[in-house]
């Protein structure tokens, strides 16, 4: 059976449902119901259940989204993490600290912000990413990501020495490079007034220096505070 629609000329269309049989090995066709006096929200319902399908009551949908978040682009960084290495270095899974200094790093890379920010961002009511869901976070307060960096802090010297072991063989060519940066406030303890490059006069500063493998691989990482640079000039050459 299915339902048929004929257009009428001078008249509105007329939906009939027919079923096809055979006579005398040619095909043919009769009306069984005149569905045109039918709501079309009904005949729809029965154009639906005459394919196999589950007709639902009207204006009611087979599925609603309730919620939706990103996930491959943050699936996809969370998997190299695991693949290279550093989220086996950090420890074992299902340890909360470790698992929101994964989360941390995938945050940084996917969007950068303050850890205040990335705290709601990784937070179950106001995530942005399913990155929380996926390390089983749960609720996130940012307080518990300064917490996961002093946890980390602690392990600094495990994990360094796991990756020199890993990265550094046999007295290998090894790069290292400062950066310094000028830091706002007066309570970082590391912070201290020096040459700034970035001329902001007056500004406190602080010193990062990375140590990588020949083919600039992080190994180490330090952080202090900025030493006073002398500038000297060279003696000029004397004209010929």
């Amino acid at each position: 059976m299915y339902i048929e629609t004929v257009l009428n000329r001078n008249s509105p269309p007329a939906v009939l449902l027919r079923e096809s049989y055979r006579d005398g090995g040619k095909i043919k066709k009769r009306t069984l119901l005149n569905l045109s006096a039918w709501p079309a929200e009904q005949v729809e319902g029965l154009r639906i259940v005459l394919k196999g399908g589950t007709a639902l009551p009207p204006g009611q949908a087979p599925f609603s989204i309730t919620r939706s978040l990103p996930h491959g682009h943050a699936a996809a960084i969370l998997g190299a993490i695991r693949g290279a290495g550093p989220g086996r270095i950090l420890g074992p899974e299902g340890n909360r600290p470790r698992g929101l200094v994964l989360a941390m790093i995938v945050s940084r890379i996917v969007a950068p912000a303050s850890k205040l920010a990335t705290a709601r961002m990784l937070d179950e009511p106001t995530a942005c990413t399913s990155i929380g869901r996926v390390l089983g976070l749960g609720p996130v307060a940012a307080p518990e990501l300064y917490e996961a960096l002093d946890w980390l802090l602690a392990r600094q010297p495990d994990v360094e020495t796991r990756l020199a072991r890993k990265h550094l063989k046999g007295g290998c060519l090894v790069l290292y490079g400062v950066s310094p940066g000028y830091a706002g406030g007066r309570c970082c303890q590391l912070a201290k007034h020096g040459y700034n490059r970035d001329r902001k006069k007056g500004k406190l500063q602080i010193v990062y220096g990375l140590l990588c493998s020949a083919d600039g691989c992080p190994v180490a990482v330090e952080v202090s505070g900025a030493t006073r640079a002398i500038r000297r000039r060279l003696p000029r050459r004397p004209a010929n």
